[in-house]
């Protein structure tokens, strides 16, 4: 999933970041809710984590609460308190927050209550009709790509490439946005690394028989095509 971090405070963040890194999400981090918010109006997020260290910082979330829960895509929003009451925490789901940890938290907990919140499942989107389930599908518990009883496995750059393409499936996505998404942690990543990816995918598909194709649309990115 594509995940942003809101922290004012980067040791605040550090353990979820790693947590997340290691489950093979796409994360962006950001220091200022304010900022996470532009960010968040720019791109789309599966879920956004907002990590408030202190009481000072509960108050400017609370104004922007209402915003990020209109944000497109409807993105699950979690909020992280390092200390609140009930009181605290029931102001913040009232203004948008789709759940509320205080310290200490488990990251296992939160995991599955977005899972809960989200529903995953193999969905139908726009690039397919919009009505009908997708043949191809990724199992994010296993990091393996299905088709029918076949199973393909996947390393965390392929599956998070794939991830982005299956956000449109049978639709072009531009090389800029799988770079960002699939390389998150990278400040430059050379076109070649993504085409290298690419054809390895392209290797695994034929050898497991997926009918799934990627295809390189010319001078603009690539384009899943899946029935």
């Amino acid at each position: 999933m594509r995940m942003l971090i809101v922290s004012p405070l980067a040791s605040d963040a550090a353990y979820l970041l790693k947590a997340l890194r290691e489950h093979a999400h796409s994360i962006e981090t950001a220091r200022d809710f304010r900022d996470g918010f532009h960010m968040a109006s720019r791109d789309r997020f599966d879920a956004i984590y907002a990590v408030v260290p202190d009481a000072a910082w509960i108050a400017r979330l609370e104004r922007l609460l209402p915003a990020y829960a209109q944000l497109p895509g409807a993105p699950v929003i979690v909020v992280l308190l390092a200390a609140a009451n009930a009181a605290e925490r029931a102001r913040m789901l009232r203004g948008g927050a789709d759940a509320c940890f205080v310290q200490p938290y488990s990251f296992v907990e939160i995991q599955e209550r977005i899972k809960g919140l989200r529903r995953v499942t193999p969905q139908a989107s726009a690039g397919n009709g919009g009505n009908m389930p997708l043949l191809f599908w990724l199992d994010a518990s296993t990091h393996e790509g299905v088709e029918g009883g076949r199973r393909v496995p996947l390393t965390r750059r392929e599956f998070l490439l794939l991830e982005c393409l299956m956000r449109e499936p049978n639709l072009p996505v531009a090389r800029d946005r799988v770079i960002r998404y699939a390389w998150p942690d990278t400040e430059t990543v050379d076109p070649s690394n993504v085409n290298l990816v690419v054809s390895r995918l392209r290797r695994k598909f034929a050898r497991h028989a997926i009918t799934a194709q990627i295809e390189t649309v010319d001078r603009f990115g690539y384009r899943i095509v899946v029935a």
